[in-house]
C-alpha cells in the first residue's frame, strides 16, 4: 500500500480535532435550517406575515446562501480557506445578534438572507476544507463529520425551540439569538485551524504546507503529498469561474453540479420542511406530528453515524445507489399508503429519511469536496453548492403547490426524479475511494 495511506503514522487526535471544529459550520447550517420552523408562529403573529411572506422569509435564507457560495468561492481561492470560514463565522455570529433583535419584518428577512450569505459560505467551505486537509483512507468519514454536525444542529435546534415554546410571544428572539453562541465558538475554533495545504502549495506557500502535512502525517507523508500536489497544478494560470467550464474541467463540474441538484430534487426535505403538512393530510394529531418530529430526526442522526462508519469502508458510489433507489421504491409506497389516508405512512418517510441520511445526504457532500482538480477546488465547488442550494429552493417553493395540486401522486414524481438520479450516479459517478485528491484527477473526468 502506499505510505501516504498508513494510518499508523497519522496524528489522529490533531485530525478529528480540526475536522470537528471546520464542522462547526455544519451545525451552524442545521440551526438557521431548522430555527425557522419554531419560531414562525411567533413571527407571524409579530410581523404579521401572510402565506407569502411566510414563504419568502423562509426561502430567503436560500437565497443568500446562493450569494454565499459566490462570495466563498473566491474568498477561499484568492485569500485561502480559512479566511473564508472565519468570514462565514463572523457572518453567522452578526446575522442571529440581526434577527434577534430585529425590529421589523425587513430587517429581519434582511437579517435572514445574511444569515444564509453564511451558511452558503460554510455549506461549501467546511467540507471542502476536511477533503483537503484529510489521509485519502480517511476522507470520506471525515467529511461526513460535517453532515454529522447538520444533523446534531436540526435535532438540538427543534428540541430547544420546543423548550421555548412557551416562553411568551418574545420567544423568537432567543431562538434566534441563540445560535450566536456557536457562531462565536466557531469563530475562536477557527484562529486554531492550519491553512489548508493545497491552498498553501498553490499560492507558492510549500514550506508551509509541509510543517502541516508534517504535523498530520509525518516527513513522508508530507514530501509525498506535496510532490503530488505540485504535479496537479503543472499549467495552472488564473482561476475563474468561468475556467471551471473548460472542456479539460467540464466532466467533473457537470456531475458535481448533477450530484447537488439530484440530492436535493430528490424530494426529501419536503419531509423536513412539510412533516406537518403531510400527516396532517392523514388525519394526524399534532401531538403524532410532534412525536414524528422527534423521530426523524433520531433516525436522521443514527444512520448518519452509520454513514460516517460505511463511506471509506463499501465507497461512495454503492451508498449513493441504495439511497436513489430505494427512496424511488419508498416513495411509491408513501404515494399509495397517503391515497388511502393511513397513519402508517410515517413509518415508511421514517424509512426514507433513514435512507437518506445514510446515502445522499453526507455522500454528496464528500464527493462534491473531492472530485473537482486541485485547478478549480475552490471555484467549482462554489458551482456546485450554488445549484444545490437554487435546488432547495425550488424544492420548498414548489412543494405546497404540487401537493395541493397532484396530493398523494406528488411522491410519484419524485420517485421518478430518484430513478432518473439512480441511472445518472450508476453510468458517470465513478468510485473516489481510498483515492488522494491528486490521483483522482486522472479518474473523474478526462484531463
Amino acid at each position: 500500500m502506499n505510505q501516504l495511506l498508513q494510518p499508523a503514522k497519522f496524528n489522529t487526535g490533531y485530525i478529528i480535532g480540526i475536522s470537528f471544529i471546520s464542522a462547526l459550520g455544519g451545525y451552524l447550517f442545521g440551526f438557521d435550517f431548522a430555527v425557522i420552523a419554531g419560531a414562525l408562529p411567533f413571527l407571524q403573529k409579530q410581523f404579521g406575515l401572510d402565506a407569502y411572506w411566510e414563504g419568502f422569509a423562509t426561502g430567503s435564507l436560500a437565497l443568500g446562501a446562493i450569494v454565499g457560495c459566490l462570495i466563498a468561492g473566491k474568498v477561499s481561492d484568492k485569500y485561502g480557506r480559512k479566511p473564508g470560514l472565519l468570514l462565514a463565522a463572523a457572518t453567522f455570529t452578526v446575522s442571529s445578534l440581526a434577527m434577534a433583535f430585529a425590529p421589523g419584518r425587513d430587517f429581519f428577512i434582511a437579517a435572514r438572507f445574511t444569515a444564509g450569505i453564511g451558511v452558503g459560505m460554510a455549506s461549501m467551505l467546511s467540507p471542502m476544507y476536511i477533503a483537503e486537509i484529510a489521509p485519502a483512507n480517511w476522507r470520506g468519514r471525515l467529511v461526513a463529520i460535517n453532515q454529522l454536525t447538520i444533523v446534531l444542529g436540526i435535532l438540538i435546534t427543534n428540541l430547544v425551540n420546543y423548550w421555548l415554546r412557551n416562553n411568551g410571544d418574545d420567544s423568537w428572539r432567543l431562538m434566534f439569538g441563540l445560535g450566536a453562541v456557536p457562531s462565536i465558538l466557531f469563530l475562536l475554533g477557527i484562529f486554531i485551524l492550519p491553512e489548508s495545504p493545497r491552498w498553501l502549495v498553490q499560492n507558492n506557500k510549500a514550506d508551509a504546507a509541509n510543517k502541516v502535512l508534517n504535523k498530520i502525517g509525518g516527513k513522508q507523508f508530507a514530501d509525498n503529498s506535496i510532490t503530488g500536489i505540485k504535479r496537479s497544478l503543472v499549467g495552472i494560470s488564473k482561476i475563474s469561474y468561468s475556467v471551471a467550464f473548460n472542456k479539460a474541467f467540464l466532466p467533473a463540474v457537470l456531475i458535481g453540479i448533477g450530484l447537488a441538484v439530484f440530492q436535493q430534487l430528490c424530494g426529501i426535505n419536503t419531509v423536513f420542511n412539510y412533516a406537518r403538512k403531510i400527516f396532517e393530510s392523514v388525519g394526524g394529531s399534532q401531538d403524532d406530528q410532534l412525536k414524528q418530529t422527534v423521530f426523524i430526526g433520531g433516525v436522521n442522526l443514527v444512520f448518519t453515524v452509520l454513514a460516517m462508519l460505511l463511506v471509506d469502508k463499501i465507497g461512495r458510489k454503492p451508498l449513493m445507489l441504495f439511497g436513489a433507489g430505494g427512496l424511488a421504491i419508498l416513495y411509491i409506497v408513501v404515494a399509495k399508503m397517503l391515497a388511502t389516508g393511513s397513519e402508517n405512512v410515517s413509518w415508511v418517510l421514517l424509512a426514507a429519511i433513514g435512507t437518506y441520511a445514510m446515502s445522499l445526504a453526507p455522500v454528496t457532500w464528500v464527493l462534491i469536496s473531492e472530485i473537482f482538480p486541485n485547478k478549480i477546488r475552490g471555484a467549482a465547488t462554489a458551482i456546485a453548492v450554488l445549484c444545490l442550494w437554487a435546488a432547495y429552493f425550488i424544492l420548498v417553493f414548489t412543494f405546497p403547490i404540487l401537493f395541493e395540486t397532484f396530493k398523494d401522486n406528488t411522491f410519484y414524481i419524485y420517485s421518478g426524479i430518484c430513478v432518473l438520479g439512480f441511472f445518472f450516479i450508476w453510468k458517470k459517478v465513478k468510485e473516489t475511494k481510498g483515492k488522494t485528491l491528486e490521483e483522482m484527477e486522472g479518474v473523474i473526468g478526462g484531463h
